[in-house]
């Protein structure tokens, strides 16, 4: 054996010897993948590239990295991590799969950072997917298509599905998203919602998950996808310095200086940031419908978006109190202005310097459905804004509520998040945080 503790991204076999992923058609999960038609040079420039972008991760012992570059999509990285069971001592497997969401021109090694963290915390338990399909440009694609793109990636012939397809033990699924990855990952939950992984898989997969379960034979699809995401259990929906209300007005974007000209002249060079762009800004009624994030607080037809929010067990938004110049508190909050919090009343947590305010789970609305009126001039942002909460609150979430106060603060959107640990790492205790309140 050369080493006893291998370096995080490069392939490993069970015995720990360094293994190339692609050239025998086995990644170092296990999961056997058809060789592909690029020449072996074009793969070991990728590899050498590869192996480049991981150089400042630091160590971690017994961890297993897998690329996947499904066609079409870039090669922008996308990765599962997992503890090898073989290390630990009990050999427990994992039954739970936590997948991770960019942000906007963002990609998926911006949740290194919080993977390596959810590794060592829980290394007996989870298995973290940071999703790839949604990266750098693409994501200015627009929130519906990079949605769609989540969810076949989840759901479809992708690496997070020949996972799931090959541990029938996986039983629970969580996503953790950043910025624009939030309002993606509704969008894509509302695609999964009562969907039936098990449907596509194997025979013995489903007599696995049968007996596991105290159950014997196999129940019906519809039965066994009620309330589920690609046939798993729902735990944990946290997104991080979300614009769930999005970006349009009324301090929703403190880069436009709460300046109504300046929040105009945006509509206007929406187009830098094309489709995506004008749905945050919700500009995008053109075909007389409500904007896009104000029909994703209701259930329409196939696209269930509150009932797949309902679905998990808890819903968490982490927002920045301050600094935060690309997402405001109260969009990222799911909060009227009334509601935030007062500065006197934001306290220090000694063990999480950095969260000055935990609210717990409450529901805020019980009306069945929100329904927005259009008058002669169309709709109005206040009116928008109001029909999102309300829409919103109609399940409960927990609010956590975040201040920087070195000179990171002037970088709180990446902060939060730990995008790079040498520019953010004051965002580790908020990372931490996250991970210490998961459900597993």
């Amino acid at each position: 054996m050369e080493s006893s503790e291998p370096q995080i991204g490069s392939a490993m076999v069970d015995d720990g010897s360094k293994q190339d992923v692609l050239s025998n058609g086995l990644t170092e999960n296990g999961l056997v993948e058809k060789e592909s038609s690029e020449t072996k040079t074009t793969k070991k420039m990728k590899n050498k590239k590869k192996k480049s972008q991981r150089s400042f991760v630091p160590k971690i012992g017994c961890l297993r990295f897998s690329d996947d570059y499904p066609t079409g999509y870039g090669s922008d990285g996308g990765f599962t991590v997992e503890v090898d069971p073989a290390s630990t001592k009990d050999h427990r497997v994992p039954t739970h799969l936590v997948v991770t969401v960019n942000g906007i021109v963002g990609r998926a090694g911006n949740w290194r950072f919080a993977a390596k963290k959810l590794l060592e915390k829980y290394p007996q338990d989870v298995i973290v997917h940071c999703s790839e399909c949604n990266s750098s440009m693409l994501t200015l694609d627009g929130i519906d298509v990079m949605g769609e793109r989540l969810a076949e990636e989840v759901h479809g012939d992708s690496l997070v599905k020949l996972v799931i397809k090959s541990r029938p033990e996986l039983q629970k699924i969580s996503f953790v998203s950043h910025s624009l990855g939030g309002l993606v990952a509704r969008y894509a939950i509302a695609k999964l919602y009562g969907k039936s992984q098990l449907g596509e898989s194997s025979e013995e997969n489903r007599e696995c998950r049968s007996e596991e379960s105290g159950k014997t034979g196999i129940t019906r699809p519809d039965e066994k996808s009620k309330g589920k995401l690609a046939g798993l259990e729902p735990q944990n929906f946290i997104t991080f310095a979300t614009p769930h209300l999005g970006s349009r007005g009324h301090k929703q974007a403190p880069l436009f200086c709460s300046l109504p000209f300046v929040e105009k002249a945006a509509r206007f060079i929406s187009w830098m940031l094309g489709r995506t762009g004008r749905q945050l800004i919700l500009a995008d009624n053109d075909s007389g419908k409500p904007p896009l994030l104000v029909q994703m607080v209701n259930d329409s037809g196939d696209l269930q978006f509150l009932s797949a929010l309902q679905s998990f067990r808890r819903r968490v938004a982490y927002s920045n109190v301050r600094f935060d110049a690309l997402v405001g508190w109260k969009t990222s909050s799911i909060r009227r202005q009334h509601e935030l919090p007062k500065r006197h009343d934001l306290s220090k947590n000694d063990k999480y310097p950095h969260i000055v305010n935990v609210e717990g789970p409450k529901i805020g609305n019980s009306e069945r459905e929100v329904v927005l009126e259009v008058n002669a001039k169309g709709y109005r942002t206040n009116d928008m804004e109001e029909a999102m909460i309300r829409g919103l609150t109609r399940v409960s979430w927990e609010r956590v509520d975040v201040s920087f106060r070195s000179f990171q603060r002037f970088f709180a959107h990446s902060t939060i998040q730990v995008k790079t640990y040498f520019m953010n790492s004051d965002g580790t205790d908020v990372v931490l945080h996250m991970i210490d309140n998961l459900l597993l």
